[in-house]
């Protein structure tokens, strides 16, 4: 089958292109590792460390199994975590229904920007990260290098722009994500259809260019993995549209923030890295703005950017500055009816332990395809805000003691390492410092009201703690007795029945 569509014109591909070496030449940052590893994180991320994430496009009409329903519902062999997406759209849309014939059906007719902004800034969040395009390919934002975009299709709004506005407008940051580079395979089950398979996409389509997924080398399997494709071969026109889309985003929507998924670390995309960074970070100096990255496994140099761990934490305090990005729900990043959520107590332990660590929490909302916040998120975000709320001086704006805490258990490090959560005993303790002052998260509230800290004795392996305490106090609750000995620090504190950590304060001299 041929796909019905015009190529698209590359003389806006070109001209992007042609604007992108001017910037770097003209600019403090080159396209060399050498000159971007001293990069620096900036201040105001640091401080924030806490933002929204948001994965919200087309696969939300179908609304089954996750964001990747696009991908597997070309695939009859192929089962996502337990859910058959081949089976599903079969049954009830069938073969006929192609993925982008659900465009028109995302109109986003209850979409309010200003209303989801004064949410997430009720949520506590101090910058919000809306997915600019997900690897099915459609753009939710205004784009002149493809007509398949949300101000052009679908809602026909500037989704992106309107967010941007209203994020601003609260105080907020505004920050962005593109998961573009795996769309070079992401769609390619189109090309094994058993029926009519597709032979030809055009540029600029939504399709383009969906290859087919390669066999694995060293497994025999078909895999979306590192080995999915030639990666010698990759078609140098992607790569390309990459970079210009990718431009495209800053140029016009400026995010604080620029966010890649995994996939980009192959081989031939490391020219392609380092062009962007380099544009990026001299916009950035333009608009007198601190800008920065996020990437995952080893994309980017170290240092370079900020390095980001799906659903993950890591054991110990990084003397670099990272991010978790997880997610309120557990089995996807989108919106379907049948999300498995935390409880917000278990979103907050994460914040929590990630900032202890010096790093950031990332937490992703999945909005319908109506534009409206399931009740399932709303109500994880809104308590979040109220823990917050009471607790925020421990957060915003804090750095890591001298060690991250203290107690039997033992943080899993790596992507994915967060869904294991299984929670943390009573004498479980993190820690942070701000403005002189020590903060101790007790992370499972005794019940009688009285702990006991290590790492604040008198005497404790050589390390001793000699400060003056001069008070002790319970966020929300008030000024409360301690006494200091060797062995440890006893904290006596109120009976607070609490699934939450439990913030104590102490004022040193």
């Amino acid at each position: 089958m041929i796909i019905e569509a015009a190529e698209y014109s590359k003389e806006h591909l070109n001209n992007y292109l042609k604007t992108i070496d001017e910037v770097i030449s003209k600019g403090p940052y080159k396209d060399d590792w050498e000159n971007l590893v001293n990069y620096p994180v900036p201040k105001w991320y640091r401080d924030a460390k806490f933002g929204i994430f948001m994965h919200w496009g087309v696969y939300t009409v179908p609304a089954f199994g996750s964001e990747w329903y696009p991908n597997f519902m070309y695939r009859k062999e192929a089962i996502q975590r337990g859910k058959d997406i081949y089976s599903f759209h079969q049954e009830n849309f069938g073969a006929g229904i192609d993925y982008r014939d659900f465009v028109p059906m995302f109109k986003a007719e209850k979409f309010d920007a200003d209303e989801w902004a004064e949410f997430f800034r009720e949520s506590g969040a101090k910058f919000v990260m809306p997915v600019a395009e997900h690897c099915d390919g459609f753009q939710m934002y205004d784009s002149v290098l493809s007509d398949w975009c949300a101000s052009k299709m679908g809602p026909q709004k500037d989704v992106m722009g309107l967010l941007k506005t209203a994020i601003e407008a609260k105080g907020m940051t505004f920050c962005a994500s593109s998961h573009r580079m795996e769309h070079y395979w992401f769609m390619g089950g189109m090309r094994e259809r058993e029926d009519d398979p597709v032979t030809y996409i055009p540029y600029g389509d939504m399709y383009w260019p969906s290859y087919e997924r390669k066999f694995d080398t060293e497994s025999g399997e078909k895999t979306p993995s590192f080995g999915a494709i030639d990666l010698v071969n990759i078609d140098e026109l992607f790569m390309q549209d990459w970079l210009a889309r990718t431009c495209e985003i800053v140029d016009k929507y400026r995010p604080k923030i620029m966010y890649f998924d995994w996939w980009i670390q192959i081989k031939p995309m490391k020219p392609y890295l380092k062009k962007f960074a380099a544009y990026y970070y001299n916009r950035g100096k333009e608009w007198g703005e601190e800008v920065t990255i996020n990437y995952k496994n080893d994309a980017f140099a170290h240092t370079s950017a900020v390095k980001d761990i799906e659903r993950g934490q890591l054991s110990g305090i990084s003397p670099y500055f990272w991010q978790n990005d997880t997610s309120v729900a557990k089995n996807s990043w989108s919106y379907t009816p049948g999300n498995i959520y935390k409880d917000a107590s278990e979103v907050v332990a994460t914040l929590v332990d990630v900032v202890s660590k010096n790093g950031s929490l990332l937490l992703n909302v999945g909005p319908k395809s109506d534009g409206t916040l399931p009740e399932g998120d709303v109500k994880v975000l809104r308590d979040v805000g109220k823990w917050l709320r009471v607790n925020g001086d421990a957060i915003y704006g804090s750095y890591p003691y001298r060690k991250y805490g203290e107690g039997p258990t033992v943080t899993e490090e790596g992507h994915f390492s967060d869904m294991n959560f299984k929670g943390y005993a009573t004498d479980d303790f993190r820690f942070t410092c701000n403005k002189a002052k020590i903060y101790i998260f007790a992370m499972n509230w005794p019940a009688d009201g009285v702990i006991h800290v290590k790492t604040f004795g008198n005497v404790q392996h050589n390390n001793r703690f000699n400060a003056v305490i001069k008070k002790v106090s319970i966020l929300g609750h008030g000024e409360c007795e301690f006494r200091s000995c060797d062995a440890h620090l006893t904290i006596i504190g109120p009976k607070i029945k609490t699934k939450y950590p439990v913030v104590i304060q102490l004022d040193v001299d």
